[in-house]
């Protein structure tokens, strides 16, 4: 009984061998590069979708209903009367939209200098502090700070309240009697004080709590070199905290700018923009003259006109930060 023997063909095995044979390293490294530079897209991909849709579709309506003729008639028979830039027209005609602008470009540097300094000064203060002391002062500060806008805005009407505020009955006990009837929103700059002193309070944490971590970060063998060459607190600060700390006091002065800026809840619930509408700032303008006067197109491009400031500014911060970049390189 014969057995035969299958012969192999040469050429069908090298075949054989060439498919089951890995790719070349090119073509994976290749691969690799562009998984690796499609990564990042793919992981903002649901910020951005979020963004889009929780911010951006908004905008777009708001953009849509600046240019509208709209008030409680059309509200009514469901009508949609395009008027052009008939709203942008009245609204940059009008001199008290000027004033309130430049109102609110006042409240904002008056803020955000006090937030900065005081800010920077607590977040230095929590660098120095023993571990009991730091942790007591940043759950003081974080309680600060995670108070509601609202429920804040609410204990500040109280404690300056005309008759039965607590800091009315405390200056008529210190002697100061013609205070202890005293109305601290009877006028313009009584109003921003009060308001000015809530967003300050509010607003310190955040920066305290930011530059002193941005200040665990530097190297300690800088300041004992520092102190080696005879270099005072002063002489420090400027020479080795500053260096380091301005990136993160650039960053957070532009946050903090924002958020003034554009602060509408404290001011609205304080006195509502009054008296008078002297402590209306641009946000306040906007809902004043569109839901208060019924008047949804124009309101719509008041605040249209604010983010268009926003994105100026933001398009400033890019511009100085990128620049900073370029020097150093």
């Amino acid at each position: 009984m014969s057995v035969q023997t299958e012969r192999t063909d040469p050429a069908r095995a090298s075949d054989v061998r060439k498919t089951g044979a890995p790719p070349p390293r090119d073509v994976v490294s290749r691969g690799r590069r562009a998984g690796g530079r499609s990564a990042p897209y793919l992981l903002l991909l649901p910020a951005l979708l979020a963004t889009a849709v929780l911010l951006g579709w908004p905008l777009v309506k708001n953009g849509i209903l600046s240019f509208q003729n709209l008030n409680p008639r059309q509200l009514i028979l469901h009508l949609t009367e395009w008027n052009g830039i008939d709203n942008y027209k009245e609204v940059l005609g009008s001199s008290d939209f000027w004033k309130v602008a430049g109102r609110s470009v006042v409240f904002t540097a008056a803020n955000v200098v006090l937030i900065m300094v005081l800010g920077t000064l607590i977040g230095l203060l929590l660098a120095r502090l023993a571990r009991r002391m730091r942790l007591l002062l940043l759950l003081g500060l974080v309680l600060a700070w995670a108070m509601p806008v609202i429920a804040a805005t609410t204990v500040y009407q109280w404690l300056f309240a005309q008759r039965f505020g607590v800091i009315n009955w405390v200056l008529d006990k210190l002697g100061w009697h013609s205070m202890a009837d005293h109305n601290w929103l009877a006028t313009q700059f009584s109003t921003f004080s009060v308001v000015t002193l809530l967003i300050v309070w509010q607003s310190i944490p955040f920066v305290a709590i930011n530059l002193y971590a941005a200040s665990t970060t530097i190297p300690k063998e800088l300041y004992e070199a520092a102190s080696l060459d005879g270099a005072g607190a002063w002489k420090s600060f400027s020479s080795v905290t500053f260096p380091f700390l301005r990136p993160f006091l650039w960053a957070t002065t532009f946050l903090e700018v924002i958020w003034v800026f554009k602060s509408f809840a404290q001011l609205f619930a304080m006195n509502q923009g009054g008296p008078n509408r002297l402590t209306e700032t641009l946000p306040v303008y906007a809902f004043v003259e569109g839901v208060g006067n019924q008047h949804f197109g124009m309101g719509a491009a008041i605040s249209f006109l604010t983010i268009l400031i926003l994105l100026a500014l933001t398009a400033y911060y890019l511009r100085t930060v990128i620049k900073q970049e370029e020097d150093e390189l």
